[in-house]
């Protein structure tokens, strides 16, 4: 009966005829003392014949049948572990013993298990040694049974030479370099792309690659060439293969009978509004400054009146200066405004500076226009408001809109990249603070008036002769806003809508018009430049300097007689009418003008400036003394109407 088999111990194999007829040897002493008797001569000589370096070349004496022990049981070896061999035990050879049988021994039990060290597996023949002194013994109670000496050299070449292959595909593979892997793979998968991109591949049902050593050594290492079949050879084929068509001859009539058309209806004009998208960029600033300057003040009508006029003007800004680069509406210089806006104060002297060729780059007051901007930039906030220094609510909006013409008048001029980013961002402003209306008004997005629109719509001319980015749309909406406001057609206008008109509102209403697409020939435009010339020509007694701000830039632009008639009132009245002496020499006084009090000397004298510089200040909108259109028909006056005697 078989012994039992523990995870440390190996199954030790007894025969059942030598367990039943021989008694069982008593157990030896513990490993701690006592002696152990020396291994008889038949057993020393059952060692010398299953020893593996003593075993004879010739097989052993064929035992009988009855003498031969059963197989072991069939099972499963636990994975090998290095330890240390327990002794075998030696079984009693019946034909070599001497004298009666003696008595067999059982073995004593195995020594106690070690944990074995992990070792790193020997290559080659050290390996296969290794494996030789490490195999269990074989006979009895080996896991095979009795192995005899022909089987064990056959085992042992086997063994080897598949360990040998085995350390020779590890060893290859861990010298290899990593790169030459990759690119291995690479070349693989790549090769296996092309093959099914290609058209042979396009057949392909599935591609089954196999990576491993070959089982059969290859004769040459060549690749070899295969042809791949060209599609366009199966597209001809079916080409060819298709029926042709058969031409029939189909007979023409000789005569082609005469159809009847109806008369084309008179088509009439239509008058195409101005859309978003249409609005060409005028260029406006170009011509202050050398040649061109000097040109267009001769084809104008300026002179040296005019020129030494904006010197002097420029001059006195120059001594109005404040430190931080600053302009006041209130001083330091006499008859000041009634309360203070900085912003606007220091916008206004910006444009007047600007419109005569001055930048922060160059000309004769480069210095002052530099100190000037870089205090408006540290007044603009993150959303692009400069006025919040300002208290009177009403007086925010001119303030924020002046700025912007200044700035962006100052980077079309320039095109310096410092200037860019504050200038647009003052023009998402005023495209923020456009109402539902169409126009501006004190606040944002809330209401409208004409007077604050024109201002607005300045700025974004100016803007969009620099090259910033404007929404046509809202160019869009300020046209329909005019719409509200404009009375006779288009030929007058009123601070509000359903508002009285006034030559002021009208003036600049029209100068609005211009910029926003009207052309020179436009009835209405022809009717109120006719008008204001006849009826409000210009006249230095009235004092309103902001409505000969508006109507010398429209009548600059329409050009002709118009033009010329405003401009020979203009010149030497408002020449004249500059102080010459004095410490206000160069300014304009408030004193008797419309809005003097709440604008003060500074107001007077940059709108003065503007419309001496006017000649060259903006390019004009229409060609050089091009001849009006023919006059509209008379008509009725409305009682709205502004005629002359009634006021502005």
């Amino acid at each position: 009966m078989a012994g039992s088999q523990s995870d440390s111990e190996p199954e030790v194999y007894r025969p059942a005829a030598a367990a039943s007829n021989r008694p069982v040897a008593p157990p030896p002493p513990s490993a701690q003392g006592g002696y152990t008797p020396p291994p008889s001569a038949s057993a020393q000589q059952a060692l010398e014949l299953y020893s593996p370096s003593s075993r004879p070349a010739s097989p052993p004496p064929v035992r009988s049948v009855e003498e031969q022990p059963p197989p072991p049981p069939t099972q499963t070896r636990p994975p090998a572990v290095q330890r240390t061999p327990p002794p075998t035990p030696i079984a009693k050879d019946p034909e070599h013993a001497t004298g009666p049988a003696p008595r067999r021994s059982v073995p004593p039990p195995p020594p106690p298990a070690v944990t074995p060290v992990a070792v790193r597996p020997p290559r080659g023949a050290v390996a296969a040694e290794s494996a030789a002194a490490m195999a269990p013994a074989t006979g009895v109670g080996a896991a095979k049974g009795i192995r005899w000496k022909g089987e064990l050299g056959e085992v042992a070449e086997e063994s080897e030479a598949t360990e040998e292959e085995a350390d020779l595909v590890e060893e290859t593979l861990r010298e290899a370099p990593s790169w030459l892997i990759s690119l291995v793979i690479h070349l693989i998968v790549l090769l296996l792309l092309a093959l099914l991109a290609s058209p042979a591949g396009q057949r392909l049902g599935r591609v089954v690659l196999t990576l491993g050593p070959a089982s059969e050594p290859s004769d040459s290492d060549e690749l070899s060439e295969f042809a791949m079949e060209d599609p366009m050879d199966s597209m001809v084929e079916s080409f060819d293969e298709q029926p042709v068509d058969t031409p029939v001859e189909v007979p023409m009539p000789s005569e082609i009978p005469a159809i009847d058309l109806p008369e084309p209806e008179a088509i009439e004009a239509m008058e195409v509004p101005i859309m978003a998208g249409n609005l060409p960029i005028k260029p406006m600033v170009t011509g202050r400054s050398g040649a061109m300057k000097s040109a267009l003040l001769a084809a104008y009508g300026g002179d040296e009146s005019t020129v030494e006029a904006v010197e002097l003007g420029l001059k006195w800004l120059q001594r109005q200066q404040r430190r931080d680069g600053s302009w006041s509406l209130t001083g330091p210089y006499m008859d000041g405004a009634s309360s203070e806006n900085k912003a606007a104060a220091t916008a206004m002297a910006l444009l007047a500076f600007q419109g005569d060729g001055n930048t922060h780059k160059s000309g004769p007051y480069a210095k002052e226009v530099e100190r000037g901007t870089k205090f408006l930039l540290k007044q603009q906030d993150r959303e692009g408001f400069f006025a919040k220094g300002t208290r009177v609510r009403h007086a925010r909006a001119y303030a924020q809109a002046q700025c912007t013409i200044a700035l962006c008048e100052l980077y079309a001029m320039t095109q310096d990249s410092w200037l860019r980013e504050p200038a647009q961002k003052a023009v998402d402003y005023a495209e923020a603070a456009q109402s539902e209306l169409g126009g501006w008004r004190y606040e944002p997005g809330q209401g409208a008036d004409l007077s604050v629109t024109g201002w607005f719509v300045m700025a974004l001319e100016s803007a969009r002769s620099g090259g910033l980015d404007v929404d046509p749309q809202v160019m869009y909406k300020v046209d329909e806003y005019l719409d509200t406001v404009q009375a006779y057609d288009g030929a007058a206008y009123s601070y509000q809508a359903r508002g009285t008109p006034s030559p002021t509102m009208t003036a600049e209403g029209l100068l609005c018009r211009q910029y926003l697409g009207w052309q020179r020939d436009h009835p209405a435009l022809v009717e109120a430049v006719e008008t204001i010339v006849a009826k409000y020509n210009f006249d230095i007694d009235e004092g309103n300097y902001y409505y000969w701000y508006y109507a010398t830039q429209v009548l600059h632009h329409y050009g002709g007689k118009p033009w010329s008639s405003w401009n020979a009132r203009m010149k030497p009245q408002l020449t004249g009418a500059q102080v010459r002496a004095g410490s206000e020499a160069g300014s304009w006084s408030p004193q008797g003008s419309r809005w003097g009090s709440s604008g003060g000397r500074l107001y007077t004298t940059c709108l003065a400036i503007y419309c001496l510089e006017v000649y060259y200040r903006h390019l004009p909108l229409y060609a050089l003394n091009q001849p009006p259109a023919a006059p509209p028909a008379p008509r009725e006056p409305g009682p709205d109407d502004f005629i002359p005697g009634g006021g502005f």
